[in-house]
């Protein structure tokens, strides 16, 4: 049984038309031009941190990208936790949202949340709000291509 969509009245009407008429448009060419460079720069940030985690400690690439990704994180957390990153990424939109630095603003901001109701039931239960769900996918698709990659090799 289908529900019926509640009819509204004519006022209800007039103003539904009223803020579909005032409603703002986003430019979604310079949000994307934004969100490009920004990001850009981000993944430039990390680029210095592995080529001088290399050349100061005589590392491989590879090994280098490993405290660079780390150092991503610190400063994607430091930002979250001085009340910057909301302000770069209502500037840099999804730019700033590159995966490591996104992933730290998700647990930082979920502990200062509920950092008022303990280390336990506040951040201990909901550190992990946002970021679980993306954990646990990480975890179940890398689970399946290791699967397959065994059962194809």
């Amino acid at each position: 049984m289908l529900l019926k969509k509640p009819q509204l009245n004519p006022e209800q009407q007039q103003y539904q038309q009223l803020l579909k008429q005032n409603e703002l448009k986003p430019n979604s060419i310079l949000n994307a031009l934004t969100a490009f460079i920004s990001g850009g720069i981000v993944c430039m940030i990390g680029q210095f941190f592995i080529d001088f985690y290399a050349a100061t400690f005589n590392m491989p690439l590879k090994e280098a990208s490993e405290p660079a990704t780390a150092t991503m994180i610190l400063i994607g957390a430091l930002l979250t936790g001085l009340g910057w990153f909301d302000t770069l990424a209502s500037f840099a939109g999804a730019g700033i949202a590159v995966p490591v630095t996104g992933f730290a603003n998700s647990i930082v901001a979920a502990a200062l949340e509920y950092k008022r109701e303990g280390f336990v039931l506040g951040i201990g239960s909901k550190i992990f709000s946002l970021a679980g769900s993306v954990i646990t996918y990480g975890v179940v698709t890398a689970f399946f291509v290791g699967l397959l990659y065994s059962i194809f090799k």
